[in-house]
């Protein structure tokens, strides 16, 4: 039983050891988990961040491939403007010849119908004066050659080939 003294002795000053020392070891223990808890929280932290940059950088590559598709887009769209307008040019330059064409062929038709007119009309009185040998003009409004009695200005006559482009 003398052991159980000192044992009881002993377990109290033990016990009273390790509260004293307990309050100190709760303080260490709680450093620890609070260094824990930092560490983890810091881990947290370098983890999301690195997502963040991935994410950044995904976002940043999406977009640069994005401007390369509108680039490229951009010089189709170019290139198509500038084959249709020289197009346009083009069609331009043809109306403007038909225009031409046009205005030359009218111009002939309105010869020739003056032609078919003159010859359905009855005929003229030529009015020429030989005294003084001077071209006059006839009735029916045709310069007069006094010489061969023949109209100068006679009317554009039309040929197949004239109608060749």
């Amino acid at each position: 039983m003398a052991s159980s003294p000192s044992g009881g002795y002993s377990g109290g000053s033990s016990s009273l050891q390790n509260s004293g020392s307990g309050s100190e070891g709760d303080h260490q223990q709680h450093h620890n988990i609070m260094d824990q808890r930092k560490r983890k929280r810091m881990l947290s932290n370098r983890e999301s961040a690195r997502r963040s940059r991935m994410k950044k950088q995904q976002h940043l590559d999406g977009l640069i491939a994005q401007a390369d598709q509108l680039n490229k887009e951009n010089s189709q769209i170019r290139t198509s403007v500038e084959m249709t307008t020289q197009l346009y040019l083009n069609i331009e330059a043809e109306n403007a010849i038909i225009r031409a064409q046009v205005d030359e062929l009218s111009n002939r038709l309105q010869s020739l119908n003056e032609i078919i007119q003159y010859i359905n009309s009855p005929p003229c009185n030529y009015l020429i004066d030989e005294a003084n040998q001077e071209t006059q003009f006839n009735d029916c409004g045709f310069m007069m050659d006094p010489w061969n009695f023949v109209p100068v200005n006679q009317p554009i006559m039309a040929s197949a080939d004239m109608l060749m482009y």
